[in-house]
């Protein structure tokens, strides 16, 4: 199974996302500075790796910090988690991750550095133990709602690049394979990083999984023409009322299945879930370079000093969304935020 962050004894260990499809180069980061990079410029992306790589973050940073001095390997931690906090704003599972950490850190307080190092490693471990469990089991439950054959969409990468391994999105699709149904997958290009072209295609057709790759304008076109059966998505966050928050583009997406009576999926684990937010106009947006439209790798495609706008994510509205698909179950209409409420109580009893 593909998994883009675990863990070897030189540091953090990832594929290189922006790398590809041109090239697989897998790299070990040992600094905590070099896993905040990774994560900034998207070599490491998707809320649950991105949470993954920031817990190995912080356990590297307790490894990194030499001698038996417990407060000092304590100070490294605190600061390491202030540096990886700071990289992305939108994917709560970074946040959710830091802080689950800076828990256990707490309570190793009086014990040994040694001690302290060896279960901030376990904890990270751990979380992506854990996430690849979730999505496994988000696969099993999204399995369920796709048709025994037929087409089904998906925006942005949110298979296991995104992941611990195996995939949210892209999990729904493996699982409704593993039990047996025909799907076709339907990948938008995902401007204007194309994470869809680059990263999804690649995951899927080395998988053998059948994929067609279209422009992020085709989608109305292939929904006129009843060639879409379902629409699967990640998210980066997900509000208490069920607004969710993932790549940009995902929302029209949602409008146009919503106006082709196609049913739209959510498929995130509970740890995406932010419900200190009362709806999706709270969740942070993260805005990037103008460059990443105006001069994608380096080739411009727009005149010079033109003014950009280049919102990473978009929330698409809980109204527009037929069901959330979690590890805990499936939260659908009617009622889909007290759904999610009651699963998140769930997840609080087990923890």
């Amino acid at each position: 199974m593909l998994s883009p962050v675990s863990w070897n004894e030189n540091g953090v260990h990832i594929i290189e996302q922006t790398r590809l499809p041109a090239e697989e180069r897998w790299v070990d980061l040992g600094t905590v500075e070099q896993v905040a990079q990774a994560i900034r410029v998207l070599d490491v992306r998707g809320a649950p790796a991105i949470g993954i790589a920031a817990a190995f973050g912080l356990a590297l940073a307790a490894r990194n910090q030499p001698g038996d001095d417990a407060a000092a390997v304590t100070g490294a931690v605190e600061l390491a988690a202030t540096t990886l906090a700071a990289t992305r704003p939108t994917a709560v599972n970074l946040f959710w991750a830091i802080e689950r950490m800076r828990a256990k850190l707490s309570s190793l307080s009086g014990e040994a550095a040694g001690k302290i190092r060896a279960e901030l490693l376990a904890e990270a471990e751990k979380i992506r133990a854990e996430d690849i469990a979730y999505c496994r089991a988000i696969g099993r439950h999204g399995a369920a709602l796709l048709p025994d054959s037929g087409s089904v969409l998906t925006h942005c990468n949110a298979g296991a690049l995104a992941t611990g391994g195996y995939g949210t999105a892209l999990g729904v699709i493996r699982g409704a394979l593993e039990a047996g149904k025909k799907i076709r997958v339907i990948a938008d290009e995902t401007r204007p990083l194309l994470q869809g072209a680059r990263l999804t295609t690649w995951e899927l057709l080395r998988d053998g999984i059948d994929v067609r790759l279209i422009c992020d304008d085709m989608a109305g076109t292939l929904m006129k023409s009843g060639q879409v059966d379902a629409c699967v998505v990640g998210a980066d966050r997900i509000a208490k009322n069920g607004d969710a928050a993932n790549k940009i583009g995902t929302y029209q997406v949602a409008v146009l299945a919503k106006y082709h009576d196609i049913p739209f999926y959510v498929a995130a684990p509970t740890t995406t879930v932010d419900m200190s937010l009362a709806t999706g106009a709270k969740i942070p947006i993260e805005e990037r370079d103008p460059a990443e439209v105006t001069t994608p790798r380096g080739t411009s495609f727009a005149p010079e000093n033109v003014e950009v706008f280049n919102p990473a994510f978009d929330v698409t509205p809980a109204g527009l969304i037929t069901a959330i698909i979690t590890e805990k179950g499936v939260a659908d209409h009617p009622d889909l935020a007290s759904k999610l409420a009651r699963m998140l109580r769930q997840v609080s009893k087990r923890s």
